[in-house]
């Protein structure tokens, strides 16, 4: 018997270190690490003792006499793992606890941005003896994409906010939410009381078709849709026009697939989860009952994770097909193909189910049609001829893209900050800015899973610690009462560690009422009432 890691694994690494006998890959530090769509355990090596399964926190780990019969493969994806990547003769992982150098007993850091990398880079930090840390968010809420870009209906995924919440309740971080640097504090401020700083912000756009058309009503960012339906105030005011029986979704990542998925899921469903109520009722009443989700390139090239195109294939609510020709054609990649070519074989079989995710590929969008709104969009196959596809709704999801921040540099090119091991620099010159560091997606690009942000942040926390055992870091000038004090003069509505809780506690109060994890407050104003407890 042996424990078997499954769908919703986080990467973050967590379990690793505690398994007895290292059977747990791929780990970090290792080649695959951080492009693996997982982490497996070898049946062969496993001695049964749950630890791992203790320490996940994203509940992802399952003993293999207890799997769920929708996650059953599960057993057999993990023992495949290892015929091309075996335990024998790895060595097991070291590792060194993190201290302040001889000579520093104290270090204080600003944490621009609470989403995972934030967080993780928060918790590596305040468990160094003498660090103290400040975490800033421009929302009231922490967690970035945890909260606003998970699926509502991957409650485990989102679990991992439970291990986030216990690092910003440690008596020496201190949270500053609902505070926009560059707004309410300027980055030079935040140095000014801080010996570094670190802007995890993540980012904040995404990338265009640049087509003919894209600019009709009907056209929408997948990214919007998906802040818009996990209850992001930012979007509360929005509306998608999704009373058409079609949906184009153009990409085939995660996010296509999430979105496909949400589209088509029954009421009772979402009624679970902590969608914001008025994405259920208007999802509720959608026409949407075929969703096509198009790629540019084959299937051996899909970005979506086996994961998900496992669950989306087992789907009780949903059927998936796909094309024959399309796939037939690809070279054969494992798994994937194998679930494909089921997909097909349904569509050829004219399955009747009321709701359908048809996957395409090999499709480049031309152009998007429709006098006001979008009535059609036109690809060019792989064979040259033109195909085009009846829709009212349009949906691009091919990638996430950062934005410039106020006094910080930018690539523009790859839509990130220049830097050198987490440490930001100026692009002409190379030449490192002191105390200034980065990390998560405005870091590296908007690739990866919530754990990727964990070996991000231990390398930036990393070169904070070189930075100030070689006395590269200029001492703060102020103590942490002067930032405190600035942006109550400057009338900043702060939501402190307390306010959060209570938001987070009366969230929770009203989804428990009707059987759900929390019901979010879906403004500004609303978050603030609650915060001061008058919700």
């Amino acid at each position: 018997m042996a424990y078997v890691i499954t769908q919703g694994c986080c990467n973050d690494g967590s379990c690793v270190p505690v398994c007895p006998v290292q059977c747990i890959r791929p780990r970090p530090g290792d080649p695959d690490f951080t492009h693996t769509e997982q982490l497996y355990i070898d049946p062969a090596a496993c001695i049964d003792c749950g630890a791992c399964m203790d320490e996940c926190p994203v509940e992802a780990i399952h003993p293999d006499w207890e799997l769920p019969e929708n996650l059953s493969e599960y057993a057999e994806i993990n023992s495949d793992y290892f015929e091309t990547h075996p335990t024998a003769g790895a060595s097991v992982p070291s590792y060194t606890r993190r201290v302040l150098a001889e000579g520093h007993d104290s270090l204080r850091v600003a944490v621009v941005g609470s989403g995972p990398a934030g967080c993780y880079a928060t918790g590596l930090l305040s468990e160094i003896p003498g660090v103290t840390v400040s975490v800033l968010d421009r929302l009231p809420t922490p967690f970035g994409l945890i909260r606003a870009g998970v699926a509502p209906d991957h409650v485990h995924t989102k679990s991992i906010s439970e291990r986030f919440n216990r690092f910003l309740d440690r008596a020496n971080v201190d949270c500053f939410f609902n505070v926009e640097v560059g707004k309410d504090v300027s980055l030079q401020e935040l140095l000014d009381s801080h010996h570094a700083v670190i802007w995890a912000g993540g980012v904040g756009a995404d990338r265009k078709l640049d087509r003919p058309g894209e600019d009709l009503d009907g056209v929408y960012s997948a990214r919007d849709f998906v802040a818009w339906y996990n209850g992001h105030p930012d979007f509360a005011d929005r509306a998608f026009d999704i009373s058409g029986e079609r949906a184009v979704i153009v990409g085939n990542g995660n996010v296509a697939l999430d979105v496909a998925r949400t589209l088509l899921l029954p009421r009772e469903v979402l009624a679970r989860t902590d969608m914001s109520d008025l994405a259920i009722d208007a999802l509720a009443r959608s026409g949407v009952r075929e969703v096509v989700v198009v790629a540019r390139r084959g299937p051996e090239h899909a970005a979506y994770s086996l994961g998900e195109l496992l669950a989306l294939s087992n789907s009780g609510d949903i059927s998936l097909a796909a094309e024959a020709s399309e796939v037939a054609a690809a070279p054969d990649h494992g798994r994937r193909h194998d679930i494909l070519l089921r997909a097909a074989q349904k569509a050829d079989a004219n399955d009747p189910a009321e709701r359908v995710v048809r996957l395409r590929f090999g499709l480049e969008p031309v152009s998007i049609e429709g006098s006001e709104r979008v009535r059609s969009i036109t690809f060019r196959r792989s064979d040259g001829r033109l195909e085009t596809i009846e829709t009212s709704a349009v949906f691009r999801a091919i990638g996430y893209r950062g934005l410039e921040v106020e006094g910080l540099p930018f690539d523009p090119l790859t839509a990130t900050i220049p830097h050198n091991a987490g440490r930001v620099v100026e692009p002409r010159s190379d030449e490192e800015i002191p105390g200034v560091f980065c990390s998560g997606w405005i870091k590296r690009g908007p690739r990866g899973v919530i754990g990727t942000n964990k070996v991000d942040a231990v390398e930036t926390v990393d070169s904070i610690l070189q930075d100030l055992a070689a006395d590269r870091l200029t001492a703060p000038k102020n103590e942490r009462g002067p930032l405190v004090d600035l942006l109550a003069a400057r009338g900043v509505d702060v939501v402190d560690k307390a306010a959060w809780k209570r938001i987070d506690a009366a969230e929770k109060e009203r989804g428990g009422a009707q059987g759900r994890p929390r019901q979010k407050f879906l403004n500004f104003g609303e978050l603030i009432d609650a915060a001061r407890g008058d919700k």
